[in-house]
């Protein structure tokens, strides 16, 4: 059985007030034994935001789980007021080996809204099914223009995935070497959107090259069943309790989901845990 958590850590800033990245790798895994977690909102040298201390929490994850490779996705690489840089966005750690990993800059386009730079972030994995792409991303809050767009930008980059599976390149040295290539892939984070959402629908069209297509693995299992809160749960700043966090897998996996588990009882952060069972 894989395991693969999806966890916006708002920083690890819990409900409490208190920033506490420890307490969140714990209550990861009393959830479940996970082979893959991916992470939201991970910073570094951010000591503006509400209770953080400014020290580079990809680091700290990283050495919270040892036996795990770590692999960041820097979304926003700012200057600071002394010489460095602040860096914010995503994170995948697995148990797996992990061959290629990718980092994908989601479009940015021009809005009035408060917005910052997006990416996808793709780690290959190597189970004993074969390979399989994780992704993680963490779509734009306040405009659903730019989640249209960088949806369209990570249904980009599934489709140039399958499309490399059917025309292999050419293998070489160094910097040429060749992994691996698969259609198969596990899509996770916080999309921003709500279940009915006409954008996060777009997220599971057919592609035109047949490239299989991203299906919620809540549906999977539950059809028409309402989705979980998975946000706003202990507090209302950003509105009722709704479900923004998903985890799709492309439909050759489907057959293969055994549970979809939205941990409501955390307050680790704003947002709650999901658990994804693959059988591979």
């Amino acid at each position: 059985m894989l395991r693969i958590i999806t966890w916006n850590i708002q920083w690890g800033l819990g409900i409490d007030g208190r920033v506490d990245l420890r307490r969140l790798v714990d209550e990861a895994r009393g959830i479940a034994d996970f082979d893959v977690m991916c992470l939201q909102e991970v910073s570094d040298n951010f000591g503006n935001l509400k209770g953080n201390d400014g020290s580079n929490q990809f680091a700290e994850i990283a050495a919270l789980l040892p036996g795990y490779t770590a692999v960041e996705g820097v979304a926003l690489d700012i200057p600071d007021d002394a010489g460095g840089r602040r860096r914010f966005g995503n994170m995948i750690v697995s148990r797996l080996p992990v061959t290629q990993i990718l980092r994908y800059t989601l479009p940015w386009e021009a809005a009035p809204t408060r917005n910052m730079p997006r990416l996808v972030l793709e780690a290959t994995v190597e189970t004993k099914s074969g390979p399989l792409r994780v992704m993680t991303t963490h779509l734009e809050y306040s405009s659903d223009k730019l989640r249209r767009a960088q949806v369209d930008g990570i249904r980009d980059a599934h489709r140039t995935a399958h499309e490399r599976t059917l025309v292999p390149r050419e293998n070489g040295d160094g910097t040429y070497v060749r992994f691996p290539v698969t259609s198969s892939a596990v899509l996770t984070g916080d999309f921003n959107m709500r279940p009915e959402n006409a954008t996060k629908q777009r997220i599971s069209e057919a592609f035109e090259n047949e490239a299989p297509a991203l299906l919620d693995s809540w549906q999977v299992l539950n059809g028409q069943t309402a989705h979980p809160y998975s946000f706003c749960i202990y507090e209302q700043t950003n509105g009722p309790p709704h479900c923004c966090d998903f985890i799709f897998v492309t439909e050759d996996l489907g057959s293969r989901v055994r549970s979809v588990t939205y941990n409501q009882e955390s307050q680790a952060s704003d947002h709650q845990p999901v658990l994804l069972e693959l059988d591979l």
